[in-house]
């Protein structure tokens, strides 16, 4: 099956470079280059993946990839050229599956595409579930992390932030949203704080699967827990 990837690109040199790597990669392209036009095209031809910019004439690509999630979970990644954190923590609250900013490299772009599909797959898979468990399966009463008969001990804070990355494959979490989940009592938490649970979680993590890094760092947003491939 070839794979439908809308491309919602103002610039048109950029909007080119990007249809040709992914057409070359075996993908199905659509080029907009107007917000208002987006929505109603989604909903007839349901695109498997939509490059969506920031700064759109019409519609702008916040709003866009808000008003999508109402009617469709369909994977968004969103481009621009605006990098101040903010704008990468609002996207992702609007419900963006990852984020990338300008100046990239096309190769990259192709590269993030490839994974949220592959993450897709695995996920839409009957087993998925079972497959998912057969790599890491988590305990919550014993609070270990298990992986083909052998575990390790966590401690609660732990368990409760590998849980939340653990139960939504391929999602990003800010730091703001694991603090969220982690911290009923809504205390004060710096974002060091969740960099240093997520390094010992990785390094408990790396003495049950060596060399596989299921806790992938998403640089100035968060963090996310991969199926390997």
């Amino acid at each position: 099956m070839t794979h439908k990837i809308l491309v919602v690109e103002d610039e048109p040199k950029l909007a080119q470079l990007l249809t040709d790597y992914l057409t070359s990669s075996g993908y199905e392209c659509h080029h907009i280059d107007n917000g208002d036009e987006v929505e109603g095209w989604v909903k007839a031809h349901q695109p498997d993946v939509i490059l969506l910019d920031i700064m759109l004439p019409g519609k702008d690509g916040l709003s866009l990839c808000r008003d999508i999630r109402v009617f469709s979970s369909i994977p968004i990644i969103m481009v621009t050229a605006r990098v101040e954190e903010i704008d990468r923590l609002i996207g992702l609250e609007m419900g963006a599956d990852d984020y990338i900013c300008k100046p990239f490299s096309p190769r990259e772009v192709v590269a993030r595409v490839k994974a949220i599909l592959r993450r897709q797959s695995l996920m839409a898979e009957p087993n998925a579930a079972e497959a998912q468990e057969a790599i890491l399966a988590l305990d919550p009463h014993s609070m270990r992390a298990t992986h083909q008969g052998r575990h390790v001990e966590l401690t609660q804070v732990e368990f409760q932030l590998l849980s939340v990355l653990y139960q939504s494959p391929g999602r990003i979490f800010t730091r703001e949203q694991i603090m969220q989940r982690i911290y009923g009592d809504h205390r004060i938490v710096s974002d060091r704080t969740i960099d240093s649970h997520i390094k010992k979680l990785r390094r408990k993590i790396e003495q049950l699967i060596p060399n596989t890094l299921l806790i992938q760092s998403v640089y100035g947003a968060g963090y996310r827990f991969d199926l390997p491939a």
